[in-house]
């Protein structure tokens, strides 16, 4: 698979290298290995406890790995871009930072969801701590080898530095205590990290079950991100908010506070020293969102599915991202408020606009039918008046 995803890497790069600049490999692998051979939610859904998913990711690594170097043997000298890896993960907060146990669980929550890929990009090898946890638990199930995969001395050397940067894509954090999962409950990537996931009750709780805004768990990643592996430049791949109502809804206050929130505290990590390229917001279009289909919208535009040639409606959040985008920042508090204002006022006249299409669409139908049925009447008429005049003179 490797080797066909590095044939699939040379065919792009020859055909839209000229013009693309910056290549992703992979775009959140972890979701892809977890829920498509641990727990079955995404294609192909295998059920694979404890095995698939390191298998899977074990590849995925190996097939970044090709076609990095496929590019850098190959068409970069030509092309002059650059290639990356896009990582998703989540915040992961001591629930007791007097707890030497909540440290630790805290930091393997995010070497088993970052460095499981990064570590061996940025270090040659996964983690020491997946290593050793699957490593002990696999012997303590009775098994002769390891459940994570092991790459060779030449596959390290070859994996290594094969990144020109590190897309992040993050949208909300979790509080993590220790708790220890025997090993005879059976292999799994929950039992394997021996930890729980929580969350603060009072965390603004936004569309999605599992997305929540945190913002400055967003400043404490992208500074892992560059201690951890060696300062590298970051493109933020992802970070938005989902549809707090299913319902049309433009004017979304709440996302405007999560890209306020969050932009803040990148702009932060920035001055802390995280060399950050880019920041890229999820999403443009409400689109298709995994297994969750079109139900979830993350966009700063409304597309209605239902409709044929899908009609686009902006939400307020266009207006404020437009505004940041061309401060590049927050100028004052006064300026960005009176954004906050604007974005509502636009907002407020596209949702009449809206609630007005029903009515235009049905004012659109009646013109499409009843104009050209008076026409077609009109022209019989004078016909037969035509006639009648025509017999009264014969």
């Amino acid at each position: 698979m490797a080797t066909y995803f590095s044939d699939y890497a040379n065919l792009c790069f020859e055909a839209f290298g000229d013009r693309v600049k910056h290549w992703v490999t992979f775009s959140d692998p972890r979701t892809v290995a977890e829920k498509g051979y641990e727990t079955g939610h995404h294609a192909p859904g295998l059920k694979l406890r404890g095995t698939g998913l390191y298998k899977a990711a074990h590849h995925i690594i190996k097939a970044h790995a090709q076609a990095w170097h496929a590019y850098n043997s190959t068409w970069r000298s030509r092309q002059q871009g650059l290639v990356g890896i896009s990582l998703n993960c989540d915040w992961g907060e001591p629930v007791d930072m007097s707890n030497p146990k909540d440290i630790e669980a805290a930091e393997r929550y995010l070497q088993f969801c970052l460095g499981w890929f990064a570590n061996p990009i940025y270090a040659g090898d996964y983690p020491q701590v997946m290593k050793d946890r699957i490593g002990r638990k696999s012997a303590e199930q009775g098994l002769d080898t390891p459940r994570l995969p092991v790459f060779s001395l030449q596959e390290k050397s070859y994996i290594k530095g094969t990144s020109d940067f590190l897309g992040l894509g993050h949208f909300t954090t979790r509080y993590i205590t220790e708790r220890n999962y025997p090993s005879r409950q059976g292999p799994s990537y929950q039992t394997d990290r021996d930890l729980v996931e929580l969350v603060d009750p009072n965390w603004p709780d936004l569309g999605s079950k599992w997305l929540f805004s945190v913002p400055w768990g967003f400043r404490r990643l992208l500074n892992f991100a560059q201690t951890q592996y060696g300062n590298p430049p970051i493109y933020v791949t992802e970070n938005g908010a989902s549809q707090k109502l299913h319902c049309t809804q433009l004017c979304d206050e709440w996302r405007i506070q999560y890209l306020k929130g969050y932009v803040n505290e990148m702009l932060k990590a920035i001055k802390d020293g995280a060399n950050i390229k880019g920041y890229t917001s999820w999403s443009l279009l409400d689109k298709f969102e995994w297994e969750r289909g079109y139900s979830d919208r993350y966009g700063f535009y409304y597309v209605d599915f239902n409709k044929r040639n899908k009609p686009r409606y902006p939400k307020a959040s266009v207006e404020y991202y437009k505004k940041l985008i061309a401060a590049n920042g927050f100028p004052n508090p006064r300026e960005v408020e009176s954004w906050y204002l604007k974005a509502l006022e636009i907002c407020s006249i596209n949702n009449q606009m809206l609630a007005a299409e029903p009515l235009l669409s049905y004012m659109q139908i009646m013109t499409e039918i009843v104009v050209p049925t008076v026409c077609t009447l009109c022209i019989l008429i004078a016909a037969v008046l035509l006639m009648l005049l025509l017999r009264s003179l014969s």
